[in-house]
């Protein structure tokens, strides 16, 4: 079987690393010592599952040889029965848990992200919205020990957003907030509204994998950097430094432009994270391009011009229209209590990886 050969192979290995962390060559060089115990840790959780499998085995085993056994009584009989229903829906379980650990990786899972959030459809209500849904990005990272830094952001007459970008540092962050790019709906009664009537605005949300310079190297000769004086709500000027940097790849015609900062060092440095993060993303999408349109949806890269969820305030009513998922707690998502939501997206789109890995095998 060739599942389980996969998984002997990977307990092997996790043995191997496991007596190489005790091993006083690998002790004493922290470099490798640390590249064993990651190694070690990726595999633990297959291993765990892989053992649980082994027990719930060896147990149907002896509850099939028990069933049998025409010496057992019938009420022995009957809970041998009832045992080993139970025992083959935990095998089941544990199989379709190790199916999903088992397929690749997104190289990308463990990386920091670049979070963009701009206001779209909406006037003012959709800056007020922008801002609104950064604060529950900010919400969940506080609960997730995550770090957010603003890069730069664009406040509207109202105190809205009309942009934002943000990295957000942390442990696993694009594997969790990798599927929340798209167009963000909102409907609900502005506050400027005197009829009561019912408003959508919509705002997009991208979520980039934060590339390093080892992921794209960017050559000084195709860049033209431009500074100029930092601007606040309705263009007026805030200081008379020319402290902001706008930064345009030549090749691509990307531009990227940042002012948070008085030193233009600083804007210089944020703004070529996020063209590093950005020319990263459009690798990546051109290799999805590459390959078929249902491995592409399979994948869910998040199209930032897909309509993905519904915010209806009235209702108090969150609707996630990729995976029909419907909450009546929206109160509690725009808190940051994003977990349900995540978490249904992402067995969803494992689900669907773990159909197209069925299906090419």
């Amino acid at each position: 079987m060739h599942f389980v050969a996969r998984l002997e192979e990977i307990e092997k290995r996790y043995e191997e690393l496991t007596a190489a962390l005790s091993d006083p060559q690998v002790l004493g060089d922290p470099s490798s010592y640390q590249k064993t115990a990651k190694s070690h840790s990726e595999l633990q959780e297959i291993v765990e599952g892989y053992r649980e499998w082994k027990d719930v085995q060896k147990a149907l085993v002896g509850t099939r040889s028990l069933l049998e056994d025409s010496s057992s009584d019938a009420e022995m009989r009957a809970l041998a029965q009832e045992e080993l229903s139970e025992l083959e829906k935990r095998q089941e379980a544990v199989e379709g848990q190790l199916k999903i650990l088992l397929l690749p990786k997104d190289p990308n899972d463990e990386k920091n992200i670049v979070l963009e959030i701009r206001a779209g459809t909406g006037g003012d209500e959709a800056t007020l919205f922008a801002s609104e849904i950064f604060r529950m990005y900010g919400r969940y990272a506080e609960q997730q020990n995550w770090k957010v830094e603003i890069l730069s952001s664009s406040l509207s007459g109202v105190g809205g957003l009309k942009e934002v970008i943000a990295v957000v540092e942390g442990k696993n962050v694009y594997s969790r907030l990798k599927y929340e790019s798209g167009v963000h709906r909102v409907q609900r009664v502005p506050a400027t509204e005197q009829q009561g009537r019912i408003h959508t605005s919509a705002i997009t949300v991208a979520v980039l994998p934060e590339a390093d310079e080892v992921d794209v190297q960017i050559d000084p000769k195709e860049i033209r950097i431009d500074t100029f004086c930092s601007s606040g709500p309705g263009g007026q000027s805030v200081n008379t430094t020319y402290s902001a940097v706008r930064i345009t790849h030549l090749p691509t015609g990307m531009i990227v432009s940042c002012q948070d900062e008085k030193s233009q060092i600083k804007n210089r440095a944020k703004a070529m994270r996020v063209l590093r993060s950005r020319l990263y993303e459009q690798r990546l999408e051109e290799q999805q391009r590459q390959i078929s349109e249902e491995r592409r949806t399979m994948v869910g890269t998040g199209d930032r011009s897909e309509k993905i969820r519904t915010y209806n305030f009235p209702q108090n009513r969150v609707t996630d229209h990729r995976i029909g998922l419907t909450l009546h707690q929206l109160d509690r998502v725009m808190d940051g209590k994003l977990d349900e939501i995540i978490d249904a997206l992402i067995t969803h789109y494992q689900t669907e990886k773990l159909k197209q890995a069925t299906v090419a095998a």
